[in-house]
């Protein structure tokens, strides 16, 4: 049992080691501390550039933007957007210089009239500037109202959709309406087949008249010509258009 606990102690001390080892390199080449003359020069190219980028005009950051060089175009365009909630520049503070892994970072705090920012260079290993950007320091106050603004623009958006929807699916009900109507009337339509199968209605008492006038025509025919009415047929009756003569 105990060399058994032995073997599982050994092998967690191995897989620590391991990645240990694996960590290191890149863990003492972020803690190697910067050669000071690698630490004044990139203090000072920072500095100098901060210097320069705030005092531009904006003539001048459009002739920069159309130089075409990468780093000078990002430049321009970071500060171009940022100035304007940062105000009119007034002091910079203490550089601050790290060793990355792709290079050198410099962070210089800068104080202007609106709000405090922090400018962040990254340089290669050869200390060319590489990248630029401004990491604007917004009070809290600040924060909380944009986080409020968004808050209520959502919620907003949010209300909007619901009603939006409810007014979408209130129409339904007028939809349905005016598809059964028409349906109704189609159905309430006589239907061909029937009108010509209902009976026509029959007068009888015309019938009747009809009958006894033929009868007594045949009445007298037969007087006439000393006959019964057996010996022949009375088929139709017809009216005399003849004028009665008046003598």
């Amino acid at each position: 049992m105990k060399q058994t606990w032995k073997q599982i102690f050994r092998a967690v001390l191995l897989a620590l080691s391991v990645l240990l080892c694996t960590a290191c390199p890149a863990w003492a080449q972020a803690q190697e501390e910067v050669d000071e003359d690698m630490r004044i020069t990139l203090t000072s190219t920072a500095e100098s550039l901060s210097q320069t980028i705030v005092e531009l005009s904006q003539e001048e950051i459009d002739d920069y933007r159309e130089s075409g060089d990468e780093f000078t175009v990002n430049t321009m365009e970071v500060w171009e957007n940022s100035r304007k909630e940062l105000g009119e520049f007034e002091s910079m503070g203490e550089s601050m210089v790290e060793k990355t892994t792709a290079g050198y970072s410099v962070k210089i705090p800068a104080q202007f009239s609106e709000q405090n920012a922090e400018i962040v260079y990254l340089f290669d290993q050869t200390g060319v500037p590489i990248s630029f950007s401004m990491d604007i320091q917004y009070p809290l106050s600040a924060l909380l109202k944009r986080a409020g603004m968004n808050t209520l623009m959502g919620l907003g958006i949010v209300f909007a959709m619901l009603i939006f929807l409810t007014l979408v699916i209130s129409l339904f009900r007028f939809i349905g309406k005016k598809e059964e109507k028409p349906q109704k009337e189609i159905e309430d339509l006589p239907r061909p087949a029937q009108a010509q199968r209902q009976p026509q209605p029959v007068n009888m008492q015309e019938n009747l008249d009809d009958q006894e006038l033929i009868a007594v025509i045949a009445g007298a025919i037969a007087a006439y010509e000393g006959t019964s009415t057996d010996s022949f047929v009375v088929r139709s009756i017809r009216k005399s258009n003849r004028r009665k003569t008046v003598w």
